[in-house]
């Protein structure tokens, strides 16, 4: 795999679409990786960490992160722990049933209902996130930090949020009949 470089030291960033039979139909995307540098007597040692964003297109998403001293070994950290940590979210069709902000450490994250054929309207992280749990019409803005892992964090944080309707009236003892609610 090819890494982008950008002078001076700054960190490296790359997003990639990685699907594989053998894993089932979920979708890999690396979000971020890290190089850092430890200073040793006979130069520098470099280690790397890699922030990856599983998911299956149909409600199930999870995030992973992993150190190794090889890029290809991080990500196969990073990939395992997202695939560890999938878990289901409350979707209403290609987009979500409302309005939610997540938050996660600096990171703030606000999603919103589009109507069909809007698309994913968000960036980095965020649209890393929407794409894998299979969010196709949305509308995204990430407030606060910047960090990567912060906002993929507090964008899981905004979908756990979400609620359907019949979920919220069931709680509230609604019985749905005909499109109107019933005390039951």
């Amino acid at each position: 795999m090819a890494q982008q470089h950008s002078g001076g030291g700054r960190r490296q960033e790359r997003q990639t679409d990685k699907s594989s039979a053998a894993r089932g139909d979920t979708t890999e995307k690396v979000v971020f990786i890290n190089r850092c540098a430890k200073v040793v007597k006979g130069g520098r040692r470099f280690s790397f960490s890699a922030l990856i964003v599983a998911g299956d297109h149909d409600g199930k998403v999870g995030v992973g992160f992993g150190k190794a001293n090889e890029v290809a070994e991080a990500i196969r950290k990073a990939s395992e722990a997202a695939r560890k940590s999938m878990e289901k979210m409350s979707l209403h069709e290609n987009t979500i049933p409302h309005e939610t902000i997540g938050e996660y450490g600096g990171g703030r994250v606000l999603l919103r209902p589009a109507s069909p054929g809007t698309g994913v309207i968000a960036g980095g992280g965020v649209r890393a996130v929407v794409e894998a749990v299979g969010i196709r019409d949305v509308l995204a803005k990430s407030l606060g930090s910047s960090n990567h892992s912060n906002v993929v964090k507090a964008t899981i944080e905004a979908l756990r949020a979400l609620r359907r309707r019949d979920e919220i009236l069931k709680t509230r003892g609604i019985r749905l009949n005909d499109g109107k609610g019933e005390q039951s």
